[in-house]
């Protein structure tokens, strides 16, 4: 029964999570959805200011902390450690469900693009980093880095198994290119509004100190990331390297 109880719980994590990917797509694009990155501004520009950067800064700490080695050994403590993914992949659900709902909008116009065949170069580029993202979580596994493989193996009696260390495509020219895709997801947009920019420069300084907390811990976990980080650039193909240590693995732990 206890089997069957985390596995369903899994399978929910999961839908939560696959349905605020798809609201997201909409959020950030102002495509779609009732409520919007840059629907109509309700409150002051500074009030909008605070909360728009009070739920920024809860989604960083709970999507940061969350994937701490420290605190998974403490958590599993409490929880199922089959179920520890799926209960990372939820609660970082619900803070952007949080996000969204809450999100004020500032107004305001810093660039427009109105050539419409530029426009919708750009509207492009924004479904590329979109198909980028959900790529490379297959590349990392898409089911081990939701939660759903480790609730499929204690269902079924197995013992969970870490991936092995890779460096498939994609990989192979950036150590993240997962980051890349929420990057040009981010900044790919035909009118960025000065919501629009608070989003991308705050969501952008949390990956770029992400990625050093994320191999920090890889350095440790993973004595091949050392070679990999020195070969490999971390996110614009081509670039020399000039960071020290070491760092990138296809695997669910460069993922958060």
């Amino acid at each position: 029964m206890k089997r069957s109880l985390i596995l369903l719980y899994g399978v929910a994590c999961y839908a939560v999570f696959f349905a605020t990917f798809l609201y997201a797509i909409g959020f950030i694009g102002n495509l779609w959805v009732p409520k919007a990155m840059d629907s109509v501004r309700s409150t002051s520009v500074g009030a909008a200011v605070l909360i728009d950067l009070g739920l920024l800064a809860l989604f960083a700490l709970q999507h940061s902390v969350m994937a701490r080695p420290a605190f998974k050994r403490a958590w599993t403590k409490i929880i199922p450690e089959s179920a520890e993914r799926s209960t990372y992949t939820l609660l970082s659900s619900l803070a952007l469900i949080l996000l969204f709902w809450a999100w004020r909008p500032i107004g305001g116009v810093v660039w427009s693009v109105e050539n419409e065949t530029a426009r919708m170069a750009l509207y492009a580029l924004y479904a590329v980093g979109w198909a980028l993202l959900l790529y490379t979580t297959f590349l990392l596994n898409h089911f081990d880095l939701f939660g759903l493989r480790q609730v499929w193996l204690q269902f079924r009696g197995r013992p969970y198994t870490h991936l092995p260390f890779k460096t498939p495509t994609l990989y192979r020219w950036v150590r993240h290119p997962l980051y890349v895709g929420w990057l040009t997801i981010f900044w790919a947009t035909p009118t960025m509004t000065v919501t629009h920019l608070l989003f991308a420069l705050m969501t952008t300084a949390y990956i770029l100190i992400a990625i050093q907390l994320e191999e920090r811990d890889l350095v440790a976990a993973l004595p091949e990331y050392d070679e990999y980080r020195k070969r490999v650039p971390m996110l614009v193909p081509g670039t020399k390297r000039r960071e020290g240590g070491s760092v990138g693995v296809a695997a669910r732990r460069s993922a958060g």
